[in-house]
């Protein structure tokens, strides 16, 4: 239920919508957005109104019940604004309009507008509006597809549009006796980005004399700028008058107010409530904030105070990325990495500076990451961000030692975490306030211009130790919206233009919450603005887009072009080094393109902007995210290892599983669409031909950098929890272990980009917690110094988890499932040798689908195939000889094979025979003493290796 409520007592709007429990629930294609629940001020009284339906105003109406029911809709029609004003003389309505009937534009300047006894009072103009016989343009439903089928309705060409865009508006049709049959308000977006788009300068700019304020408001009647000396408390050291023109509002003060903070008063028109508010808001530029998040710090981000040593000089520094085939991500929440490493002194951790240490155990555990070849950290968000208070003084704790004594399936541990857990120094951050502004909570004080200079920090420090650093950004949807929440931001500085509305005109919520509006000029501006901002000022090297599929393919194929611009020479920055990629997800109002061509997964061919996998993931793992736990997959027993899941006959299981590993396939092939592949029917298929279960094609890529293989993310259960509910009970841990490191392995040897969440390579556990959002330090806990993985810590928090909890109560009950120091040593020992043996050879990183298709070939396909066995062969060339070129100056020849069954397998490929392949030398000299049990017999071409093992054959070239 969405309360929406006004500072009028007579005035508020109860509206049922979808729920979702928290902030952040990336889904695929397949799948609606979870539920919605939303908390408003408790003093607002709620007035349940029902939607009413569309009225046709070419029918009379025909009794008195009709008639009273007609007129208590007309009370309600001002709440809603189901017409569009999209081009300056014209105007977008879903009604039909009889021939004696009249429409009519109705502004008000001061929010008078009432309806009563069929008619409108309050006006200040009234306008008549002509149908335009010939609809809507070419272009205007290129803007606005979803609105194909409105009618047009054409303004007279004299009319002074600009100023009638700070009324209230409605849109209303007449009967022949005057008496008003239908009114609606109206949605803005179209009719602001025609006349109001603007590419000058916004935000606070300061030159040597004066500091300049930059404020977009073209519906606002009048702002103000509240100068303040300290980020609390106090009156205003003064208040200064904005002037506008055309549509910016600016002033100019003094060089004295840098440093100061200032706040916004915006006084407008709110269509959520009717009236002109009087909205106090900060900066949507801003670049820094007091601690409380109220008021926005005046930071001159060029001031050399700002700068640690040798900042200027990091472009220089930076570590080098030759080709985006040889990214591989490793994704890291900013707290979880220092939060309980006891070898961070307190006051780093859980902030940026614990990645500044030398010597701290995950710093060493970076070092050897970087050291074995990972390339860049992807940080969850770093932005200002809801549901974290910037003050630590004000921060709940809950006693460890307690905690701690509780039994590892107890109930107990999450209740003490829920209690808090609104108010402890956890969040993912998927709420996002202010784009531009580092989050206080991860600075040692959050107020005046640490934040920054403590990013930096972090910055270069992770460059310094050969990480390059990738900042997850959340332009799809806001925390706050309205005139009063204190999280709004754009909302209360244009209203209704920077969130997407629906045809009645209530805020999208299908990315959770308060959806964003990336096809509108200023809101795509803001978005380019922001990543630029990051890229020059904080040196970031890559972005990670949250639900990308909700941001236009436009705006992201713009967004890549803004970054590869930068250049070191004039921008200190070397753009073209700068990879972005993001959730391709299609669902909710842009689906199939529902609000103009969006950046879905099968959107992006051919703009080199990579998108999530999701198709490896489910083939490896079994099932979704979104379906049953235990339904299983290739590396977690389908087939060949049941558990107690109903899978149907053996020869469903079996035909699962041979499509399982077409998936796969095509994924080690980067996910290809154009790849081809001997399918599990014997038949040759292109990628794009191959069909999830809903008939989706599995590839979608042009190119290997448009493929991002993972198959575990932050979201949901870690790899070794998923791995821990969905293979049989009764396996060993040591076999758990076995099948996390097989999971990883395929990700790391394919073709196009892979990445890794943290502590994939450590065990990690949540405690079996499939969305740890908000589940505090206990349950995300990451232990670098290998001693623990974090399993068994108690019955994950109940709001996410308790329907499994029958499921995950035996598994952490039972000791045997908890992985020993042992396990997860040689877990990160395997998991470092696949990094190695990635980079031993540019034949895993090639650079183009014409490579891949000519140089990678899979051999266990067709019929004949052996259930549960992946046989990749990569071929190179030879200088001097005819095909290939060479690529790399080691290996001619390499041959991949994944083994996912419980038992020794075999394959015998003629196509393989008479090769000096052997055990790659990493293998060889592993502390896997399984692996080393892998061979190959040249005559006859035979591979034999172990169960649940990964093996890679080379072919070293002859001297």
């Amino acid at each position: 239920m969405l309360l929406l409520a006004s500072s009028s007592p007579s005035l508020s709007l109860s509206l049922s919508l979808p729920s979702v429990s928290h902030l952040h629930y990336p889904l695929p294609s397949s799948f609606p957005c979870p539920s919605l629940h939303l908390r408003f001020p408790s003093q607002a009284t709620p007035l349940r109104l029902h939607t009413p339906p569309p009225l046709s105003c070419s029918l009379n109406s025909s009794s008195s019940v009709e008639q009273s029911s007609s007129l208590s809709q007309m009370q309600n029609s001002l709440l809603y604004s189901r017409a569009y004003w999209v081009t300056e003389f014209l105007i977008a309505w879903n009604v039909d309009v009889a021939n004696e009937f009249s429409c009519q534009l109705i502004a008000s300047k001061n929010a008078s507008l009432t309806i009563a006894n069929g008619q409108i009072q309050g006006e200040d103009l009234k306008v008549e509006l002509q149908e335009d016989r010939a609809g809507l343009s070419a272009n205007v439903l290129e803007k606005f597809p979803h609105i194909r089928g409105y009618k047009a309705f054409k303004l007279p060409s004299t009319l002074d549009v600009k100023p009638l865009l700070k009324s209230q508006l409605a849109v209303a049709i007449y009967d022949s006796d005057d008496k008003c049959r239908n009114c609606t308000g109206l949605q803005l977006p179209g009719v602001l980005d025609e006349l109001f788009s603007y590419n000058g300068p916004l935000g606070a700019l300061f030159s040597e004399e004066a500091v300049s304020l930059y404020l977009w408001a073209p519906t606002a009647q009048a702002v103000r700028a509240y100068i303040y000396k300290d980020p609390s408390g106090d009156d205003p050291i003064e208040i200064v008058c904005l002037e506008e023109e055309n549509g910016v509002w600016r002033t100019k003060g003094p060089k004295s107010w840098e440093h100061c903070y200032y706040v916004y008063e915006v006084c407008v028109y709110h269509h959520s409530t009717l009236r002109v508010e009087k909205c106090h808001a900060n900066d949507p530029y801003a670049r820094g904030v007091s601690s409380d998040g109220r008021r926005t710090f005046l930071l001159n981000l060029d001031s050399d105070e700002l700068k640690p040593d040798g900042w200027d000089d990091l472009a220089d520094e930076k570590p080098t990325i030759h080709c985006f085939t040889d990214i591989s991500v490793y994704e890291m929440h900013i707290r979880d990495f220092s939060a309980t490493d006891l070898s961070v002194q307190p006051a780093f951790r859980g902030g940026y500076l614990a990645f500044t240490l030398q010597d701290s155990a995950g710093v060493l555990h970076l070092k050897r990451l970087s050291s074995a070849g990972i390339t860049h950290v992807h940080l969850l968000p770093t932005f200002q961000f809801a549901g974290v208070d910037d003050q630590k003084e004000n921060w709940r704790f809950v006693d460890t030692s307690i905690m701690e004594s509780f039994p590892p399936d107890s109930d107990q541990q999450q209740a003490l975490i829920t209690a808090i857990q609104n108010f402890d120094g956890y969040n993912w951050g998927y709420n996002p306030v202010l784009w531009g502004v580092p989050k206080g909570s991860y600075a040692s004080n959050p107020n005046g211009p640490y934040r920054t200079i403590e990013f930096r920090k972090m910055v270069k420090a992770l460059n310094h130790i050969g990480l390059r650093v990738v900042l997850d950004v959340v332009y799809n949807h806001l925390q706050g919206s309205g005139p009063f929440d204190q999280h709004s931001v754009l909302d209360k500085i244009v209203p209704g233009y920077y969130l997407r509305r629906n045809r009645d005109g209530f805020i999208e919520n299908s990315t959770c919450i308060n959806n964003t509006a990336s096809e509108h000029f200023m809101v795509e501006r803001l978005i380019l603005d922001d990543l630029v901002h990051w890229a020059l000022n904080y040196k970031i090297d890559g972005f990670r887009f949250d639900l990308m599929g909700h941001i236009m393919k436009r705006t992201m194929v713009q967004a890549k072009t803004a970054l590869h611009c930068l250049t070191k020479e004039k921008d200190g920055v070397d753009g073209s080094s700068i990879y972005i990629y993001g959730e391709g997800w299609d669902f909710g109002e842009v689906a199939k393109n529902g609000r103009g061509i969006n950046a879905s997964q099968f959107n992006l061919p051919g703009t080199q902007i990579g998108s999530f996998n999701d198709r490896i993931r489910d083939a490896i793992l079994g099932g979704s995210p979104f379906g049953d736990p235990l339904q299983q997959g290739f590396v977690t027993g389908l087939l060949l290892q049941p558990n107690d899941h109903d899978h149907g006959t053996e020869e469903n299981a079996k035909s699962m599983l041979a499509a399982s590993m077409d998936h796969i396939q095509i994924g080690m092939a980067a996910n290809l669409q154009d790849f081809v592949l001997t399918n599990c029917k014997g038949e040759e298929v292109k990628g794009s031909e191959i069909l999830t279960y809903d008939g989706t094609p599995v590839a979608y890529a042009s190119c290997p950098t448009e493929t991002i293989n993972y198959v575990s993310a932050h979201d949901n259960e870690t790899l070794f929890d998923i791995v821990s509910l969905k293979t049989p009970v009764d396996i060993s841990v040591t076999e758990r272990c076995r099948i996390n490191h097989l999971a990883t392995s395929i990700v790391a040897l394919s073709q196009g980009i892979p990445f890794f969440h943290c502590g994939d390579e450590i065990l990690r556990s949540k405690s079996l917690d499939r969305d740890s959002y908000n589940s505090g330090d206990w349950f995300n806990r990451l232990d670098f110094t290998y001693n623990s993985n974090n399993w068994g810590v108690g019955l994950p928090p109940q709001e996410k988890n308790e329907k499994n909890w029958p499921l995950i109560k035996p598994r952490l009950a039972n000791p045997s499932f908890k992985p020993q120091k042992i396990d997860i040593l040689a877990t990160v020992d395997n998991f470092l040798n696949l990094l190695r043996i990635r980079y031993s050879s540019p034949l895993f990183r090639l650079k183009t689908a014409n490579a891949i298709q000519q140089r990678v070939s899979f051999h266990n396909t067709g019929p004949s195939w052996v259930c549960g066995v992946i046989v990749m062969s990569i071929e190179d060339g030879h200088d001097g000889f005819p095909g290939l070129s060479q690529l790399d100056p080691i290996y001619s020849f390499i041959v991949v094979v994944i083994n996912a069954s419980p038992k020794e397998a075999s394959f015998v490929s003629p196509a393989l025979q008479s090769r000096s392949l052997q055990l790659h030398p990493i293998q060889v000299s592993s502390s896997d003493e399984v692996v080393k049990c892998s061979r190959y017999e040249a005559s006859s071409g035979c591979f034999v290796v172990p169960q649940r093992t990964t093996a890679v054959f080379v072919e070293p070239r002859k001297t």
